[in-house]
């Protein structure tokens, strides 16, 4: 699978990777607070209270981390890995892309259809296309990609895009430049790390050009 990775921005955040111990922007990364009883719990917004623990938002990164036991290391103590915790990373990354892309719709950021995206992308409004992992790769082939790094991701699955967009299964969708689909990339991209996609032809691909 490949990813796009978020490109570094002035003055951006950076805090070191648990895993590998490498320092680089905070939006690459996968936020863990130790929360009441211990226990370890994924902070994706990276808004909870506590000790911040990171993460590289690449599955194996974070299988390592629970095997390892390295939020203990983190945390300076004993802590405790709840079972399904990265699982529980990627349901939450795939719920903030979601939620996020209702929110565009909302405002008029985004639109929903072969036609309309079509039509977007013909006048140059898209700025991200969306396809669903699930969706039939002929009819998702008919759509010209835009270019520019993050332009292009099929993480989401038809129903997840539905979700979005109150419709029961969306196979195509866009959104418009702004600091919506800044914010939206960003989670896409966490999310293209941490979930497990079908091996062949673009699943999970990030148009890094």
């Amino acid at each position: 699978m490949s990813r796009g990775t978020p490109g570094p921005a002035p003055d951006a955040p950076e805090r070191k990777c648990l895993v590998t111990g490498e320092v680089s922007p905070r939006r690459g990364l996968v936020r863990f607070v130790a929360g009441p009883g211990d226990v370890v719990f994924p902070d994706v917004a990276g808004r909870l209270p506590g000790r911040g623990m990171y993460v590289s938002a690449e599955r194996q990164a974070l299988e390592t981390a629970v095997a390892k036991r390295l939020f203990s290391r983190g945390a300076k103590r004993q802590v405790t890995v709840p079972d399904g915790l990265v699982d529980a990373v990627e349901a939450a990354l795939a719920k903030r892309c979601t939620d996020r892309l209702g929110m565009a719709r909302k405002a008029g950021a985004a639109v929903s259809g072969y036609e309309k995206v079509k039509d977007w992308l013909d006048k140059d409004r898209c700025r991200i296309l969306l396809q669903a992992s699930d969706g039939s790769e002929r009819g998702k082939s008919k759509l010209h990609r835009p270019g520019g790094r993050g332009s292009f991701f099929d993480i989401l699955t038809a129903d997840e895009l539905g979700l979005s967009f109150g419709r029961e299964r969306v196979i195509h969708a866009a959104l418009a430049a702004g600091r919506l689909a800044e914010d939206f990339r960003d989670d896409a991209v966490r999310l293209s790390g941490v979930r497990i996609q079908e091996v062949g032809g673009d699943a999970g691909k990030v148009n890094k050009t």
